[in-house]
């Protein structure tokens, strides 16, 4: 489904998939959100968690992103450093909660 950026992060944080028009934000059917090819993401149950990835927290990728980032942290019931979220198993493309 095709929607605006507010409403991928919002059905990402009900557990349902969703792409933007321009398809470099998605939710998927597993539960990881993308901005571009970056997971930035995982919804495991009933916890959103987001990696940090802003110029504030030292992981910034793309203004875009960083817009991604601040969309989904709305939602987030955690948001991890992107150090952290690095070395955590969500960060892992296959992430099968």
């Amino acid at each position: 489904m095709r929607c605006t950026n507010d409403k991928v992060v919002a059905r990402w944080a009900r557990g349902l998939p969703a792409k933007n028009h321009r398809a470099n934000l998605t939710a998927d059917d597993a539960g990881a959100l993308w901005s571009y090819d970056l997971k930035i993401g995982q919804r495991t149950g009933e916890a959103c968690i987001v990696a940090d990835f802003t110029a504030g927290a030292g992981g910034f990728r793309s203004q875009t992103t960083s817009c991604h980032v601040g969309r989904a942290r709305h939602h987030a019931d955690l948001v991890m450093h992107p150090t952290v979220w690095a070395t955590s198993p969500l960060s892992n493309r296959f992430f099968a909660p």
